[in-house]
């Protein structure tokens, strides 16, 4: 893949699994944060799974969209698309009801220093999002920085491992999910929380973070030595297909590829395709931040992508100039400042 086409139409091609689904799945489904880093391929892969299958839904992306032409974008592909401040309760109650949301909005970077807006968003906007849609399946993104290190030797977290998050922003995260699983069971509302760690893009993600430390030279910090990854494309797939996963009292779901990945693994793959030899310092740690998804595969198979051809993918998009996003994942990060 070379160009934005070449991967929107890779990430936006529903698998027979996801079309047999669309038709099986009763009402319209909302996206709420649409304007996030998975949200517009999230809702391209729905419309084309929706239309494969023959069926007749309305796929709604709610968002600020502060970034210029997506809203456009998005309209052009069929998405009804809401400009609404979900922090703006009234706003937020005009939203159309839908049996079906998932609930992406959230922030991450930029915690440190703005602490309060950070628990605004994780923890307190979930439980009007929760009341409003009371009625409705919910899947709520979450992220794999609820748990607490491993050993790369364990296999890493899995869902029945008690929370233990190092941070504000991991803490505000099992916030997030904490406020979601009291309203289901107050409610009665299905909740599914999918505890993401890390989607891969070719224009984001750790393993193009690598790849550019190689291509430009920089060391690669080994303190985090190991992590997970999954094409965001399945994780996209398995997002949708959770709404029928969801139950109440919540259910939880690890979400990523079967590989415990180290990054030394990873940079010399990557450098092979890159024709250079990565330089590494710092030492690989006992522990990292880790996710055993094993539950997921179980529900939805494996993932459709192999970590070889996100290698193979990566190194390509680099060598011949793909556009990149400024969003780092802060993988390396041990102390949970973000």
């Amino acid at each position: 893949m070379r160009t934005l086409e070449d991967l929107e139409q890779v990430m936006a091609e529903p698998s027979a699994a996801l079309i047999a689904f669309m038709r099986e799945l009763d009402g319209d489904i909302m996206l709420l944060g649409v304007g996030g880093k998975m949200g517009p391929s999230l809702a391209k892969l729905a419309m084309n799974a929706i239309a494969a299958a023959g069926v007749k839904k309305v796929v709604y992306g709610v968002s600020r969209f502060s970034e210029a032409g997506l809203k456009d974008e998005l309209q052009s592909y069929g998405v009804q698309t809401i400009a609404c401040d979900l922090l703006n309760d009234q706003a937020l109650q005009e939203l159309p009801d839908v049996k079906n949301v998932i609930y992406m909005a959230g922030t991450k970077f930029g915690t440190t220093g703005k602490e309060h807006f950070t628990w605004i968003m994780n923890a307190y906007l979930p439980g009007r999002v929760a009341d409003k849609f009371s009625q409705s399946r919910i899947v709520v993104f979450s992220t794999g920085n609820v748990y607490p290190f491993t050993p790369v030797t364990y296999g890493g977290a899995h869902e029945a491992i008690a929370p233990a998050p190092i941070g504000e922003y991991g803490q505000s995260c099992l916030g997030r999910e904490r406020v979601f699983e009291h309203y289901s069971q107050k409610n009665g509302t299905p909740v599914l929380v999918y505890r993401l760690n890390y989607a891969i893009d070719l224009r984001y993600g750790v393993l193009l973070e690598i790849a550019k430390s190689i291509k430009e030279g920089r060391p690669i910090n080994l303190a985090m030595g190991h992590f997970n990854c999954i094409w965001q494309g399945d994780a996209n797939e398995i997002a949708i297909r959770s709404l029928l996963a969801t139950q109440s009292p919540a259910n939880f779901l690890n979400v990523t590829g079967p590989e415990t990945v180290s990054v030394k693994y990873a940079a010399q793959q990557l450098g092979l395709r890159l024709g250079i030899e990565p330089q590494f310092v710092g030492q690989e740690s006992e522990t990292a931040l880790l996710s055993n998804a094993s539950k997921s595969m179980q529900l939805f198979g494996y993932p459709r992508v192999s970590l070889l051809q996100m290698f193979d993918w990566v190194a390509e998009w680099l060598q011949h100039g793909g556009s990149t996003i400024n969003k780092p994942t802060h993988f390396q990060e041990r102390e949970g400042k973000f």
